[in-house]
């Protein structure tokens, strides 16, 4: 893959221009997640703030029905089908924006993909053969995210010998292999997986060499909204308080040279993006 950055993100029938920076809401069809569990668990609920969320500028909308917060515990792949198909199926049906399914699962995926998604994020980094062959069979994006462990225990005592290097490995092989299997380059996002088996330390040290993980040419998404490491440089402990620290993260990420930004507070975000744009001229 080329370092010169990419003109779009291709995810199946659609191609994300990546002149701008892209803002990915997130959908929680969960009642355990860390900032917004059982806050859309109810089907007319989580379609109405979906729907909220395009009509404030959301490029795509992250489905997800298994939480990943430090010591989640695992739920079954036919409740997560359950959780997050209606959802997708209902989205996509609407055809605005593109539909991207959160898991680590393939059958969860595939049933997502099915159902009209065009985008499988795995924070599993598709280490999964058969996440990988969903890959391959498909034309949807993908997002190639790092993890650390599993969610369970993630948090427990992450270590690396050098976390910028060895993220930034991983997530080039991972490409490499996508590609290598018959993956379009132009099909892959990665991502450094803020919080994700990281300590504040390391969450801070990706953050300030997001030009190393861009180099790779590969489209850049950050998630870093409302994330512990937020709340412990602001001093704010509830996590829907942290609307702030995340937009100053969001937009250290997009000048840095990030393509996509997975948020919660998708307007606020769109706001922030376009008074800098205005700024710059563009």
């Amino acid at each position: 893959m080329s370092a010169m950055a990419p003109r779009f993100w291709r995810c199946g029938r659609f191609e994300l221009a990546l002149d701008r920076p892209l803002v990915m809401g997130i959908l929680n069809v969960t009642p355990d997640s860390f900032s917004d569990g059982g806050s859309h668990e109810d089907p007319a609920a989580a379609v109405a703030h979906a729907m909220r969320m395009i009509a404030d500028g959301s490029d795509i909308i992250d489905v997800g029905g298994e939480s990943t917060r430090p010591g989640a515990a695992p739920v079954s792949p036919a409740e997560e089908i359950a959780r997050v198909r209606p959802m997708v199926e209902r989205l996509a049906e609407e055809g605005a924006v593109p539909i991207s399914i959160d898991t680590r699962r393939a059958d969860v995926g595939a049933a997502c993909v099915e159902a009209g998604a065009s985008i499988v994020n795995d924070v599993g980094g598709f280490r999964d053969p058969a996440m990988q062959e969903l890959a391959v069979s498909t034309d949807v994006g993908v997002v190639i995210m790092h993890m650390l462990g599993e969610p369970g225990t993630m948090q427990d005592d992450p270590r690396y010998g050098d976390v910028v290097a060895e993220v930034s490995t991983f997530l080039l092989e991972r490409a490499t292999a996508l590609v290598d299997a018959g993956v379009a380059p132009e099909r892959i996002c990665i991502d450094p997986g803020i919080g994700f088996g990281k300590t504040f330390q390391h969450n801070i040290a990706l953050l300030r060499s997001l030009s190393t993980l861009t180099s790779h040419g590969y489209p850049l998404l950050v998630g870093a909204s409302r994330k512990r490491f937020i709340g412990e440089i602001t001093g704010q402990a509830e996590p829907n308080a942290r609307l702030a620290g995340s937009l100053a993260a969001a937009m250290w990420a997009v000048s840095r040279g990030a393509a996509v930004v997975r948020v919660h507070d998708v307007a606020e975000t769109v706001e922030h993006f376009k008074v800098r744009a205005a700024i710059e001229g563009s």
